[in-house]
């Protein structure tokens, strides 16, 4: 069993290697499928210590909670050392409100987790064609919601590997769309170093495509007569990617610790993403991070591309306890605002 599932991450990581530059050269020669791609809010980071090292995290690092290190690799869930919980919040732009909550448990050398984001654009003011103003007053709803679970195991010392499956579920109105989705991913780290590095292979999995009312429409017929027809949607592929990250941690002098981050990033549907973070912490109280985001089209987004962010890590027993803020520069919005607090015992 343990070499089967070893056998399977190495393959699905080199697979996704191979693979990532004919993602790349792909669009390179067909730019016009940039940002084409379904569920571009599996892209955003969710939880507060994720945003303030601007996504570099790949790797893992011993300050980042289990739940949160899975989002981006699922070998990192092995950080997770008993029971795991955490909450998040994030006020995204334009009022829209995010919350994530998610539950681990390990046993020996493996960790299961299972977490669950939902994000809620409240009531969107209703235009339709014969009311292009809304002056109506009438509203529709909308949301995204993705159920992960995942499974990781500690294959050697230095060496996890772990799995997700996510089911992501969207809704506009009366129509409705749904996927299965997969990430895999191994962590390596060089024995006591602090020296660690990771690689990921995300949202890898079948297309999605909108059904439902929203979609029926009355065709005319003849000068007087209509008939009820279904508008074809059109299926778009899941934002896959392929992560690459290191981490560094060294020991300072007074209990202060200093981690650095990098990671490449190749999105199959969009540019390539290049992130570095500092983490300073003291005596694993206390830590402040932030980190940089570039791409070649940054001004195809709003983001600013920095992030900073602080938390507090507090032990009581043998429970832990932990606080996290993160700040997203963006344009054009008000910042985007994270808070996560969780704990494990």
């Amino acid at each position: 069993m343990k070499k089967t599932f070893i056998n399977l991450c190495v393959a699905v990581a080199v697979t996704a290697g191979l693979a990532a530059p004919e993602a790349r050269a792909q669009l390179a020669e067909t730019p016009e499928q940039s940002g084409t791609a379904a569920a571009d809010h599996l892209l955003v980071p969710v939880t507060a210590h994720a945003a303030g090292l601007a996504n570099a995290y790949t790797s893992g690092l011993s300050s980042l909670s289990g739940l949160e290190g899975a989002m981006m690799n699922p070998a990192a869930l092995m950080l997770n050392q008993g029971t795991g919980a955490m909450f998040s919040r994030m006020q995204y732009v334009a009022d829209i409100g995010v919350n994530s909550f998610g539950v681990a448990q390990r046993f020996g050398a493996n960790n299961v987790a299972l977490q669950i984001t939902a994000w809620d654009f409240g009531d969107i003011e209703r235009r339709e064609e014969d009311d292009p103003n809304g002056d109506g007053g009438l509203t529709y709803t909308a949301s995204d919601i993705v159920v992960g679970a995942t499974f990781a195991r500690q294959m050697t010392d230095r060496v996890s590997a772990g799995i997700t499956a996510k089911f992501i579920n969207e809704s506009i109105d009366d129509m409705t769309a749904s996927a299965i989705a997969f990430d895999a991913g191994m962590t390596y780290e060089v024995g006591a170093s602090g020296l660690r590095f990771g690689v990921s292979l995300r949202n890898f999995g079948p297309s999605l495509s909108y059904g439902g009312n929203g979609l029926v429409q009355d065709i005319p017929v003849g000068t007087n007569g209509t008939i009820a027809g279904e508008v074809a949607a059109v299926s778009n592929e899941l934002p896959s990617m392929l992560n690459f990250g290191v981490a560094y941690t060294r020991a300072l002098s007074g209990d202060i610790t200093v981690t650095g981050l990098g990671n490449f990033r190749s999105n199959a549907y969009d540019a390539d993403q290049y992130s570095a973070a500092l983490e300073l912490g003291y005596a694993n109280l206390f830590f402040i991070r932030g980190g940089a985001e570039l791409r070649t089209d940054m001004d195809q987004t709003f983001y600013q591309g920095w992030n900073v962010g602080a938390g507090l890590n507090y032990t009581v027993g043998t429970t832990r306890i932990f606080a996290d803020y993160a700040y997203r520069g963006t344009d054009f919005f008000d910042g985007v605002n994270l808070f996560t607090v969780g704990l494990g015992f």
